[in-house]
């Protein structure tokens, strides 16, 4: 068969709080999920990398096992296993609704390619996801339990694989599909002062990191302060990156569309003074 020409891919995160009720454990939201699949649809993006997160199926059950602090006792090794049917279970019904919306979705399960040590990715076999690209599939990975070189296993967040395929894969963008309309000078979900900030260097980022709160939701991974400190490791390789709200309509159609939408744009470069 006739491969695609090389095309730099995007890659798109959505959130574990966009797709499922993060209050209810094991509640996907389907009527975002529905609605996500058909902005993605849509969009007819040449070459994606599809990421998501756990929302109330994977952490829950990771932090009652204490799955990201590691192995220290045999009862963990159920735990690991039911963390990872849960995101299982929550990647079937995001699979169903981009396969019934004709996107040629294919799950790659990160526990099956990934090995980390420290929590950190030291090895992910790449060459499928390479090959589904060059054929035109829609390789979908999410955040996952996987065995760990010094902890014996870990959480492997959906953010730093974004990060890390984006890099190793030689993506174009990252758009981070959240659950607020991008990065703000304080929460604000808890600061009614809060502002938005539409784009912001890789160096104000930093002098703004200490603004940045975790969620106050159960997140394994670190909430929004985890989320930038990974995306900025695709930054520093002059990968753009883009926020969004995917819980609000056309959001994530417009920014894979690259069209002007509300949100906050990350790029390297120098500090505006």
């Amino acid at each position: 068969m006739v491969q695609r020409m090389n095309v730099k891919p995007t890659v798109l995160k959505l959130g574990g709080s966009v797709i499922t009720d993060k209050k209810k454990p094991l509640t996907p939201d389907l009527q975002a999920i529905e609605r996500l699949a058909d902005e993605i649809s849509r969009a007819k993006v040449s070459s994606l990398i599809l990421v998501h997160g756990g929302g109330s199926f994977g952490h829950p059950v990771a932090e009652r096992h204490d799955i990201a602090g590691g192995y220290v006792d045999p009862s963990q090794i159920l735990g690991f296993s039911e963390t990872h049917l849960a995101m299982t279970l929550l990647n079937s019904w995001v699979m169903e609704a981009l396969i019934s919306h004709n996107i040629p979705a294919v799950e790659v399960h990160p526990s099956s390619c990934a090995i980390t040590k420290a929590g950190r990715i030291v090895k992910m076999e790449l060459k499928p996801l390479k090959k589904m690209l060059k054929m035109g599939f829609v390789p979908v990975l999410y955040g996952d339990a996987v065995l760990d070189s010094e902890k014996g296993f870990a959480i492997l967040s959906g953010d730093q694989l974004v990060s890390s395929l984006a890099i190793k894969l030689g993506a174009d963008r990252i758009i981070m599909g959240a659950d607020v309309d991008g990065l703000y000078t304080a929460d604000p979900k808890t600061d009614s002062s809060a502002q938005l900030i539409d784009h912001i260097t890789l160096e104000e980022l930093k002098s703004l990191k200490h603004k940045i709160e975790g969620s106050k939701a159960t997140d394994v991974t670190g909430g929004m302060l985890g989320k930038m400190l990974e995306v900025k490791l695709a930054i520093e390789h002059e990968i753009q990156t883009v926020i969004v709200n995917a819980t609000k309509s056309r959001r994530v159609y417009k920014a894979l569309k690259g069209k002007k939408v509300i949100g906050t744009i990350i790029e390297k470069g120098e500090a505006v003074e």
